[in-house]
């Protein structure tokens, strides 16, 4: 059950949509191993309502943790409920332009005053342990070619002819797309928050309705999809493979119902004797690891 299920049944669109903004953006700060507070949920309820407006959601958010300042540098709550704001903010106006200019606006919206380097594209490689790859990391753009890599996705994709293919090609099309401009990695922290907030946004303009729960329900799953689309292991017969995120997508925009269990994205899950181990990675809440054994 979402928090915010009784809007999302009842009849007033105004209010359903809200809440829709609201479930997605709550739910995406669980890409980065994120939490918001209670304080948000109640404030965000009271802007469903009608009773405050996203501008004082903000400013009460701003008044909030100035009066309680986060003491433990590790505590990312403040960024989780400032980001949550700014999305669903984002995810309630009815504009849009397709072009890096915009996905990098999204950022810098996004994570103003929360990353010093907001806004910016990063100008150093990196690296990023992930769950789904028991640690290993996706290869991703390198610092030097990201303009011009996002210029050459944005622009392949401005050109391609969706009228030729049906929906299911589609769909499948925009799994491509997406994959692409996530491995790109343009930004030092907050991509996948980032990249799907300019999709939802995005696939409106296809007359898509994308404003539903599932990227609330299955953000962590939207990432490890990601991650093994843009993942190669030749050596330990490990591919490449779009069919996780196709299948997100696939629910999202076409209805199905495939199931969507993060345990099948893990690598080497399938036919092999697993042990488990807690590890820490990167900014992640300690996860439970399956390492496969010989």
């Amino acid at each position: 059950m979402s928090i915010f299920d009784e809007y999302t049944r009842q009849s007033e669109p105004e209010k359903r949509e809200k809440s829709y903004a609201w479930q997605t953006a709550i739910g995406l700060q669980k890409v980065d191993g994120l939490k918001s507070s209670p304080y948000l949920i109640e404030t965000a309820r009271q802007n469903i309502e009608g009773d405050i407006t996203i501008d004082e959601v903000k400013h009460r958010l701003d008044s909030y943790y100035k009066a309680k300042p986060v003491k433990d540098e590790t505590d990312r709550t403040e960024e989780a409920d400032k980001v949550s704001a700014r999305i669903a903010e984002i995810l309630s106006e009815k504009t849009f332009t397709f072009s890096p200019a915009e996905y990098i606006t999204i950022y810098k919206r996004l994570f103003e005053g929360i990353y010093q380097f907001a806004g910016k594209i990063r100008d150093y490689n990196i690296s990023k342990a992930e769950w789904a790859l028991n640690g290993e990391t996706v290869y991703y753009a390198s610092a030097d070619s990201i303009r011009a890599t996002l210029n050459y996705d944005f622009e392949q994709e401005k050109q391609f002819n969706y009228k030729s293919i049906n929906l299911l090609e589609t769909v499948r099309h925009i799994a491509t797309f997406t994959s692409g401009l996530w491995q790109i990695h343009a930004f030092g922290e907050g991509n996948t928050r980032t990249t799907a907030v300019f999709i939802i946004k995005y696939l409106r303009t296809f007359g898509f309705d994308a404003a539903n729960t599932l990227f609330a329900q299955y953000s962590w799953y939207f990432r490890n999809a990601l991650v093994r689309a843009n993942y190669n292991d030749f050596k330990n017969n490990i591919h490449a493979t779009k069919k996780y995120l196709e299948r997100f997508f696939g629910n999202l925009l076409l209805g199905e119902n495939s199931i969507l269990k993060n345990r099948e994205l893990l690598v080497g899950i399938q036919g092999n004797r697993i042990k488990f181990s807690r590890v820490f990675l990167g900014n992640l809440y300690p996860v439970q690891l399956y390492k496969v054994s010989s």
